[in-house]
């Protein structure tokens, strides 16, 4: 496959670009002490050695009202300085154009973290929780211009070639901007002219403190369908006039906002390439600005088909590269066949993120782990070893992988007829098929590695001994139980009335096992996509879905991931029915007799099927057996416990890279 629009070189400013793919700015909150260090050091290196043009690294707060999470670097200081030098060295030995993102949250900061006031033009409310702004006065204004240039001084002293002022996601430039957050009727409120003036005096200063050798870019978002935000053309009006007056060389098109903070990060659940209408508008306006689009795009495909119908002249792949940091090599060199896609589930990136953790990945484990494993990359084994991996699931999978990248030769004894085990059933449930392209590029990589598959292969203890391999991995996987056993009522340890039948396991159903009636309750213990992809499974399939969950929301676990709003708005357009903070204390042919954990009241559902979301129980027989006969096994993945994919795959890796 031919990316040639991807890979034809572009000038910014005093910089060529050697390909047309950014790494783009985004909280890896890696920081200790305010400061970056090793682990910020490897991670963005890999991105270089990867491929990526230029790497917006993560938003720098300009003072200390813009202070938004525990992983930000120290504000106004000049001790990061030799810290991000070391990054900006190692980066652009690569060839890679480095810029830092300045940032200020303005109304949205949390003062748990900063310690201080949220600062807004108008003193309006924050959407990241309910505290309420202090109105900025004409001198902090001037205090928060001052911050935005000292940090970029900083930025040119590190080494960075220039920086991102960021106007996104409705942050401090954008509420001075936008009219309903900003009800000034000073000289920075009311005209566009007034309302653009912090942001243009901000990046003017910049510009005169930095010096002609200096890139400046802007971040803005499309958030168009919300009424109270700015319209494409209301944008574009504002893009340019900065454009007109020379204050930037380049403009980043997100998607998104505080008031949509879903499509900030969008997961499977929205189109691809959402930040390419707004950039082809600006792109259309005839900026001598470049122009970068951003927000769910994925692949170079995507890259390339945004690139090649003119509407960017840049594409930033963040999440891609997150997935695998070499994707632009891999491209370049036509291996793009090799690159590991991303889900867009943002389970390990935003999903650690958001609980203030550094952010890693699900499909790439070594995500925030490259200053300890050596990035992406692998050492071979210093003495080759026949390795046995029972069960192709994602712990199997990537431990196979990875003990053959290092030299080892793998058997992996799969019982079924394909790989992937309970984690290709989640590639069946609606919008997920990128799990099971991710099973596909496992398949291709094992073949490439010659590891020796086993399809349809059960293996008992005898078996395995005699195999006689030297190192035996147990990725045996988990098994529903058939109890019915429910957290939330400890005391009962099987479900009065489920020896009747008609109840099925999750994996029944996508499985295609379970034969069931027309109303079915699920019942979801979980509220993550087990029990939520499963229902919204069930309901495209015209069935009529109850979902009884113990939680106080449906799909709980979905809010670390910012899913859970678009998946409760899609069940409810599939008119599934929700019953919340509440469990099942009977099955029977009348129904599902389901009581109010708050109450302790009773209902009965009439139903025909039950379906039970519940936790696994880790598949141990053979380790036992094994034990018995002396026999030294590993166990990963959800044969050791049962978590989600993304335990399973670090497993995996941390396993094969010990082998």
């Amino acid at each position: 496959m031919s990316f040639k629009h991807v890979f034809t070189p572009v000038q910014l400013r005093h910089k060529q670009l050697k390909n047309r793919i950014v790494f783009g700015a985004h909280t890896t909150n890696m920081a200790r002490d305010g400061l970056p260090g090793d682990q910020h050091l490897a991670y963005y290196e890999e991105r270089a050695m990867g491929g990526a043009a230029m790497i917006v690294v993560e938003p720098m707060p300009v003072h200390a009202a813009a202070v938004l999470t525990r992983g930000n670097f120290r504000h106004s200081s000049d001790d990061v300085i030799p810290h991000f030098a070391r990054v900006t060295q190692a980066c652009k030995a690569h060839g890679t154009v480095m810029i830092q993102q300045l940032y200020h949250v303005g109304a949205h900061g949390d003062w748990d973290n900063s310690w201080h006031a949220n600062w807004s033009p108008s003193g309006g409310p924050s959407y990241h929780d309910n505290d309420g702004s202090h109105a900025m006065t004409e001198d902090e204004i001037e205090e928060t211009i001052q911050g935005f240039v000292d940090a970029a001084i900083r930025c040119q002293k590190s080494g960075f070639d220039g920086v991102e002022v960021w106007a996104a996601y409705h942050c401090l430039l954008d509420q001075f901007w936008t009219p309903f957050s900003n009800q000034r009727t000073d000289q920075w409120g009311g005209s566009l002219e007034n309302r653009t003036r912090l942001s243009r005096e901000i990046m003017a200063r910049i510009r005169a403190a930095c010096g002609p050798d200096f890139i400046i870019g802007l971040s803005v978002n499309d958030d168009s369908d919300k009424p109270v935000c700015l319209s494409h053309d209301e944008m574009v009006e504002i893009v340019a006039l900065h454009d007109a007056q020379g204050l930037m060389d380049y403009v980043t098109v997100g998607a998104g906002s505080y008031f949509d903070f879903y499509k900030l990060l969008p997961s499977f659940q929205y189109a691809e390439n959402l930040g390419a209408d707004l950039a082809e508008r600006l792109k259309q306006a005839n900026l001598t600005a470049l122009v970068t689009a951003e927000a769910n795009i994925r692949t170079p495909d995507n890259a390339n088909t945004v690139l090649g119908a003119g509407r960017a002249d840049l594409v930033s792949i963040v999440r891609g590269q997150i997935a695998d940091p070499h994707l632009v090599a891999k491209a370049e060199r036509g291996a793009h066949e090799d690159i590991r896609g991303c889900l867009s589930c943002n389970q390990q990136c935003w999903g650690r993120r958001g609980r203030d953790y550094y952010i890693s990945c699900l499909v790439n484990p070594s995500a925030g782990h490259e200053y300890l494993w050596g990035g992406d990359r692998f050492t071979p084994a210093q003495a080759p070893k026949t390795v046995l991996v029972v069960g192709g699931g994602p712990a199997g999978l990537e431990c196979a992988r990875v003990a053959a990248e290092r030299g080892h030769r793998v058997i992996l004894a799969e019982a079924g007829p394909e790989l992937g085990g309970q984690f290709r059933l989640a590639g069946l449930q609606p919008r997920r098929a990128q799990i099971t392209d991710l099973i596909g590029w496992y398949e291709r990589q094992l073949r490439q590695l010659q590891v020796e598959i086993r399809y349809n292969t059960y293996l008992d203890a005898e078996d395995v001994a005699a195999i006689g391999a030297d190192h035996v991995i147990l990725a045996t996987g988990s098994t529903p139980p058939e109890t019915g056993f429910q957290k939330a009522l400890p005391h009962v340890a099987r479900l009065p009335g489920i020896e009747g039948g008609q109840v099925w396991s999750i994996q029944d159903v996508m499985t295609r096992a379970a034969r069931l009636g027309n109303h079915v309750v699920l019942v979801d213990e979980g509220g993550n996509w087990r029990g939520i992809g499963t229902a919204w499974h069930l309901a495209e399939k015209g069935h009529k879905v109850t979902l009884v969950t113990p939680d106080a929301m449906v799909g709980r676990e979905l809010a670390r991931s910012a899913t859970d709003f678009p998946a409760r708005a899609t069940l409810a357009g599939l008119g599934v029915r929700f019953v919340t903070e509440s469990a099942l204390t009977r099955w029977s042919d009348a129904g599902a007799e389901v009581m109010s954990l708050l109450t302790g009241q009773s209902e009965i559902i009439a139903a025909d099927s039950l379906v039970l979301a519940t936790a696994n129980t880790p598949e141990t027989a053979l380790a036992q057996e094994l034990r018995e006969m002396g026999i030294e096994a590993t166990s990963i993945g959800d044969a050791a416990a049962p978590r989600l994919a993304a335990a399973a795959i670090h497993e995996g890796r941390k396993t094969g890279l010990t082998l």
